[in-house]
């Protein structure tokens, strides 16, 4: 079957348009068959360098008078037609150049560019002068049409405009776009669009990178896409030249406007009435009868005089009648109480009732063998005190699947639990309030916390947009970030994650641009200033996590790590050898790609630590490693981790493989401490009862401990306050009594040993989503 083209267009609309912009967009598809076949269709782009009224009046001019000189003049062909009407719309220019305000460049040529395309058929001819540009799709490849005058725009003297003529096929896509939007967007943003995207959903995604990307000024853009259609399809209802008689074949009214609309509305709304009427009677009517015939009647009036005996046997039988009714109530009646009547025997008991008072009742025993001898079980004999609490632990769980009431199994469950944790080497932790926002700082929302360069505490407060600085000795809290600030670099937009590096302090907002703060000195004072780094504004929303690597603490000098779900990778950029950004192209991490859409938290220190999808893993270098499975699985089954920390050396610096790491498990909300050396359990950290809980804890950062055998110091932010927590037991002492206490015992693993003089490396950092803080280390 022979088959035609079928064009799908693409645009800005005016409504997309930015308020600045000055190009015009004209689309001419002639409807008439004659004018389709000789000038076909007409896509036109005006641009201009410069924004402003005069600009966009001067644009409108020029598409106007292309359009109309060019669908006029049938003297010549399409290719002499273009010429023409191009260096006539150049001369209109130049005789209103003053009155347009249109300056000149040094060469003469004015800010006026003209990208203009004509569709006849097959056949597809393209033409470009000054800041306009056209780009050609074919089988995915992009082709940018010859352009001998991209730098001379109208108005211009000696302008002659070369149009290019080619066969369009199924498939191709051509592009007219502002030559403005291509320098921020780039070909290759241009080509996917075009490609994958339908024509208009293909300009409104580059339009849209366009606007993100701070871009101003000429933003026009038209797209079009040939398909094959089938030639019996019918795309649209031609018009004829002229029009056949409007009236022909309509029935005859009268002279009176709307007499008879009127008349015949009234003779429906008549007939119905009246249908009605007779449906009501008739029913009515029927209504009526049916109650007559169900009234009773007369008998015949008898005229026989009844026997005597008759009389007798009727009776005999009526009194036969009523005694069988009287037998037959009085049978009923004493079924009835015999079985639903009797009263309950107390003595009788419920199986499942039966089963779990029996269990409730081991479990009661069970506990009793911990202190039967007036010694703490659980110090004496750990291995039998586990075996008792264990079994207690299953015969209450029978108990309450039972039906035992939970409230009743309460108290018991607490008793078993605090055994239990005091034999998992759970700590029990006490928290202080470091710093509480007051009210007057407005609707403040915690997310995360990380240690600066000058030993102060720094906070992401996305509530209000803000950056906050604690400083704990004079307890206050100073902005070194606020949203629409202006810095010496530009304008700052919303902040989305902060991490550290070396001894800045970073930060990426919700733009995606990325921020560096350098304290100087102790006294909060420092400089903000804007990191470039290339193709930040493309990584998208999905960007949760960031991380560093410190290769020179003193000069500044650290790896960016990106976790970006779109590349399926860990990105990593390198720094300047000046210190002034990052200007090379990001590369992988990983050694294969992988889904990263579910990492919560990075942690480096030559290896790369990461929670992803609430499990604890060690992404490179990959396989060997894996967190030790937690005693505690009787009464904690699962864990969700959300973020990894680990302190630094008491000298500032890291060592690869030895130390500690502090898993955040949100759904326990505890800290679990691991080995980084083979992944071994060490302890669980817990708040402790009666003190400031852990269930809106947002983020953490575990600080060096200074001196042999010194605790380690946590920091941790709710959604209004900062915290401060040193990792030791303070639960009180356990003593005999009729039930375990839950002060925790020694710990069950050994923690991991210090190396005498570990090795130190560069100092990196990294941070997590908002709701989660990590600190990772050099990779």
């Amino acid at each position: 079957m022979a088959v035609r083209l079928q064009l799908k267009l693409g645009a800005v609309t005016g409504e997309d348009r930015l308020p600045d912009s000055p190009d015009t967009v004209v689309v001419v598809e002639p409807t008439v068959g004659s004018v389709a076949r000789t000038k076909g269709n007409l896509y036109l782009l005006v641009t201009s360098r410069v924004p402003g009224a005069k600009a966009r009046e001067a644009t409108r001019t020029v598409a106007q008078s292309l359009r109309d000189e060019y669908y006029y003049d049938e003297s010549a062909g399409i290719r002499q037609c273009l010429v023409k009407v191009i260096g006539s719309a150049n001369k209109k220019l130049a005789h209103q150049r003053e009155k347009l305000g249109l300056g000149a460049s040094a060469d003469g040529s004015g800010p006026i560019g003209v990208a203009v395309a004509v569709v006849r058929g097959r056949e597809m001819y393209v033409a470009t002068v000054g800041p306009a540009e056209a780009y050609l799709v074919r089988q995915a490849r992009l082709s940018t049409l010859p352009d001998p005058n991209a730098e001379r725009g109208l108005p211009s003297s000696d302008l002659v405009p070369e149009v290019w003529r080619g066969e369009l096929t199924v498939g191709d896509s051509l592009c007219l776009i502002s030559a403005n939007v291509m320098a921020r967007v780039g070909m290759d943003t241009l080509k996917d669009a075009l490609v994958t995207l339908h024509p208009q959903s293909a300009v409104e995604h580059v339009h849209a990178r366009f606007a993100a990307s701070d871009g101003h000024g000429s933003d026009g853009a038209i797209a079009f896409e040939a398909t094959e259609v089938g030639a019996t399809f019918k795309q649209r209802t031609l018009v004829p030249v002229r029009p056949a008689e409007p009236l022909a074949g309509t029935p005859d009214r009268g002279p009176i406007p709307l007499a008879d609309s009127v008349a015949a509305s009234a003779s429906a709304v008549g007939g119905g009435a009246a249908r009605a009427r007779d449906a009501a009677g008739n029913g009515l009517q029927r209504l009526v009868w049916a109650i007559q015939d169900a009234l009773p009647r007369r008998g015949p009036v008898s005229r026989r005089v009844s026997a005597a005996s008759a009389r007798v046997e009727t009776q005999r039988r009526a009194a036969v009648a009523f005694l069988a009714f009287i037998a037959v109530a009085a049978i009923l009646g004493g079924g009835v109480y015999l079985l639903g009547g009797k009263a309950p025997n107390p003595n009788v008991v419920i199986p499942s009732a039966t089963a779990a008072q029996q269990a409730f009742d081991a479990a009661e025993a069970a506990l009793g063998q911990l202190t039967n001898s007036g010694q703490d079980l659980i110090v004496v004999d750990p291995q039998q005190a586990l075996q008792l609490l264990r079994t207690a632990n299953q015969q209450l769980t029978t108990a309450e699947q039972s039906g035992y009431p939970a409230v009743a199994t309460a108290p018991l469950r607490a008793e078993i639990n605090a055994g239990l944790d005091r034999l998992y080497g759970v700590v029990h932790v006490a928290s202080t309030a470091a710093f509480t926002f007051p009210a007057s700082a407005g609707a403040v929302h915690l997310t995360t916390v990380i240690e600066g360069s000058d030993g102060a505490p720094y906070v992401l407060d996305t509530g209000t947009k803000t950056v906050w600085r604690i400083d704990l000795a004079a307890d206050k809290a100073s902005p070194v970030y606020t949203s629409g600030q202006q810095a010496d670099t530009g304008k700052v937009g919303d902040p989305k994650l902060i991490t550290a590096g070396g001894p800045d302090i970073l930060i990426l907002d919700t733009k995606n641009q990325l921020w560096r703060w350098r304290p100087i000195g102790t006294a909060g004072k420092g400089t903000l200033v804007r990191v470039n780094v290339p193709g930040s504004t493309t990584w998208g929303s999905d960007v949760r996590v960031l991380g560093t690597f410190v290769s020179n603490f003193s000069q500044a000098f650290y790896k960016l790590y990106v976790v970006d779900p779109s590349q399926q990778n860990i990105m990593v950029l390198s720094p300047n050898s000046d210190g002034s950004g990052y200007t090379t192209a990001s590369v992988p991490r990983l050694p294969a790609s992988r889904d990263v859409s579910q990492i919560t938290s990075l942690l480096i220190d030559g290896d790369i630590y990461a929670t992803d999808g609430g499990a604890l893993e060690r992404l490179v270098p990959s396989g060997g490693w894996k967190p030790a499975t937690l005693p505690d699985t009787d009464i904690r089954p699962t864990a969700t981790y959300t973020a990894v920390v680990s302190p630094n050396l008491p000298d500032g610096t890291y060592t690869k493989g030895t130390g500690t790491l502090y898993a955040w498990d949100e759904q326990n909300h505890r800290v679990v401490a691991f080995a980084k050396s083979g992944g071994n359990y060490v302890a669980q950290y817990v708040a402790v009862a009666g003190g400031a809980t852990w269930s809106d804890l947002q983020g953490i950062e575990v600080l060096p401990s200074f001196g042999a055998g010194a605790p380690s110091t946590m920091w941790w932010v709710s959604s209004t306050a900062l915290y401060t927590s040193t990792l030791v037991d303070v639960a009180p002492s356990p003593s005999a009594s009729p039930s375990p206490s839950p002060s925790p015992s020694a710990k069950p693993t050994k923690s991991p040993k210090a190396t005498a003089k570990p090795k130190a490396s560069a100092k990196p950092r990294a941070t997590t989503r908002p709701g989660a803080t990590a600190t990772p280390k050099p990779s």
